[in-house]
């Protein structure tokens, strides 16, 4: 008789992690829903805010957050209008011209000779990255300029493959490995806005790391921590490159990323049968699901998440100190509610020895000083002497 029902070892299951994950996150997606990309700029907003398991959970499914906060009644106020979509192309388009001569130029190839401008094409984010990969070894190789349009990389976020696909990137005759912006904010007087900037260097960081990944296993590549950032000239459509060096953004992503919870743990907490699927489920389904999956507020939310208005309205009803920004909710330590906040401060609960309770209370106290304490008269001001008469 066998031992099948005995207590003896077994041998090992067979791995089936990330069959049973892309299973789960196409559950959670819906079934007919067509996963939505996760670009560098939506990660790089994602490592600037690790703590939220929602906005990790939505993107590694390919949830289209912009339709689910709609159909919540939220609609997102963040996003590229299609103008300036438009006009973000033509530019590009002309930057690009002539093979990449001008953006040669802007990377200082006044005389580039042959530059190499390989067929990126494939099957598939995958089949792309692939190409993109060996296209890379290819041209570090052949040491000279090579111009590749719209290389896809791949980067592991969370324990899932993201892919990614920058403007360009440029190999040089020496080996090194230059990512390119192109935005279409001007650049007036030699200097652009400085936080359309800082979220152009951002999302340039996130491509610089995936870049990594293939230049750890090319012969003579190195990838360069400055991108170039190519925007209008003045008032004009002129381009004109800015040289942006991308290491404090290089180590911030690298180590935020790598605080992410892998997205087996998010979704073995959601329960079953919870869906994202916009147009299978009623407004009110949508609402229980995306509240079965905790979120971490912030005011920054605003400006890089489509649920950002659906989560700021539950966090103000909850009384969340997270409302008033991160730097607040780190002073309060404890104290997570405004409730406990306005208690502590009137002497009403909290502990008297913690530092933050101490302080709020320091602050009441001060403050109703200043409003019953009656303001001195001010000094008399004397009126000027008449002059004499002659």
């Amino acid at each position: 008789m066998s031992d099948s029902l005995g207590s003896g070892p077994r041998p090992p299951a067979p791995r089936t992690a990330p069959t049973t994950l892309r299973t789960r996150l196409a559950e959670l997606r819906g079934p007919a829903a067509v996963p939505h990309p996760l670009d560098a700029r939506a990660l790089a907003a994602l490592a600037a805010n690790p703590g939220c398991r929602r906005r990790a959970l939505l993107d590694g499914a390919g949830v289209d957050k912009a339709a689910l906060a709609s159909a919540l009644g939220s609609p997102s106020g963040y996003g590229q209008s299609q103008f300036a979509f438009m006009r973000g192309n033509a530019f590009e388009a002309k930057v690009k011209a002539d093979g990449g001569a001008e953006l040669l130029r802007l990377l200082g190839a006044a005389e580039p000779g042959e530059v190499r401008t390989p067929d990126l094409a494939a099957a598939g984010p995958e089949g792309r990255a692939a190409r993109t990969a060996l296209a890379l070894r290819e041209a570090t190789a052949a040491g000279c300029w090579s111009l590749l349009d719209h290389p896809m990389l791949a980067l592991e976020v969370a324990g899932s493959p993201v892919y990614l696909e920058p403007d360009a990137v440029v190999v040089r005759p020496d080996g090194r490995w230059t990512v390119v912006e192109i935005k279409s904010f001007p650049m007036i007087d030699g200097s652009a806005d400085a936080s359309k900037v800082g979220a152009a260097a951002r999302q340039s960081a996130v491509y610089v790391l995936a870049l990594e990944r293939v230049a750890a296993v090319t012969d003579g590549a190195e990838v360069s921590p400055s991108v170039v950032l190519v925007c209008p000239k003045d008032f004009s459509n002129q381009p004109t490159g800015s040289v942006v060096d991308v290491r404090k953004q290089l180590a911030v992503t690298r180590r935020q990323l790598a605080r992410l919870t892998r997205l087996e743990d998010i979704a073995a907490a959601v329960p079953d049968g919870v869906t994202f699927d916009v147009a299978g489920c009623s407004a009110a389904e949508l609402t229980a699901a995306v509240e079965a999956v905790p979120h971490a507020y912030a005011p920054e939310c605003l400006a890089a998440c489509e649920l950002a208005f659906h989560c700021r309205d539950r966090a103000r009803a909850a009384g969340a100190v997270e409302v008033l920004g991160r730097s607040v909710r780190g002073e309060l330590g404890g104290l997570t509610t405004v409730g406990d906040v306005l208690a502590a401060a009137r002497g009403e609960d909290g502990d008297a020895d913690d530092p933050a309770v101490a302080a709020l209370r320091r602050a009441t106290s001060l403050r109703a000083e200043a409003l019953t304490e009656p303001l001195a008269p001010a000094p008399a001001t004397p009126e000027p002497e008449a002059a004499p008469c002659r």
